[in-house]
């Protein structure tokens, strides 16, 4: 499967619309970037049940603000619409395939759970 191009109009509609969406936040003068990205459609190409996006950070600074990306290129991974992953730094072919496998075992109630005991604690 190739990559969806993220922009602040399509963003809630694709994250909300897939249970698993890979984001790389990128940029065309970043060289990690640039190296990350055969890497990433690599893995787009053996995941195809996965959704594979990218946020090209300088067409799409109001986006990469509001994730507040300071280091590119980052990965974030959203599964039910909860940032289960985000990390700056571009990864090796092993590392991205670790992390999906993880993200993939996650057990999302337990996550929603903890989110909300977090928060529950935070307020209390």
């Amino acid at each position: 499967m190739s990559t969806i191009e993220l922009t602040k109009e399509n963003f809630d509609q694709v994250v909300s619309d897939n249970d698993f969406v890979l984001i790389d936040f990128w940029a065309s003068w970043c060289g990690p970037c640039l190296r990350f990205a055969p890497v990433y459609e690599k893995a787009s190409e053996r995941h195809t049940d996965l959704v594979f996006a990218k946020v090209d950070t300088e067409a799409q600074q109001e986006l990469a603000a509001a994730f507040d990306i300071r280091s590119i290129p980052t990965l974030m991974i959203v599964r039910e619409n909860v940032a289960v992953f985000a990390q700056p730094g571009a990864l090796p072919e092993p590392a991205l395939e670790d992390v999906i496998g993880q993200a993939r075992e996650l057990d999302m109630d337990a996550v929603r759970k903890a989110i909300d005991e977090a928060q529950a604690g935070a307020q209390g």
